[in-house]
């Protein structure tokens, strides 16, 4: 009996605690590596927003400079990994990007948040799947 008691009591315990699981939580902007290979110097900042959508950081005392950030806890610890993607423009102008994104990750994220986000709807008001 003392026991079944003794892991009841542990169960309580640590069961609203994380001990045993932390969600992992990802933030920032999904990009996918389609999207990255076909950015291209000259594109304009409208073209841009179409393939990669809104920047994380447009800081508005650099406006030629656009910043998507993403991060990623998976672990108990809480260790949080971070990756920072930066494009250039000049004159509204792509010239240049470089930095790091979750590749791989984000593809397969993107893929399985869709099914969550305001997707077009086909007859009969059904979604796509």
């Amino acid at each position: 009996m003392s026991r079944i008691a003794l892991a009841l009591l542990i169960a309580t315990a640590t069961a609203g605690c994380g001990m045993l699981y932390k969600q992992p939580i990802y933030q920032g902007n999904l990009i996918e590596k389609d999207a990255i290979d076909q950015l291209q110097v000259g594109m304009d900042k409208q073209q841009v927003l179409t393939l990669l959508g809104t920047p994380s950081i447009a800081d508005p005392f650099h406006h030629q400079r656009w910043d998507y950030t993403a991060t990623q806890r998976t672990n108990r610890r809480g260790h949080t990994e971070v990756k920072n993607m930066t494009l250039w423009f000049e004159n509204d102008s792509l010239v240049k990007w470089d930095g790091e994104y979750f590749a791989e990750q984000d593809k397969e994220l993107s893929e399985r948040m869709r099914r969550f986000g305001n997707l077009p709807k086909e007859k009969g008001n059904q979604r796509r799947r």
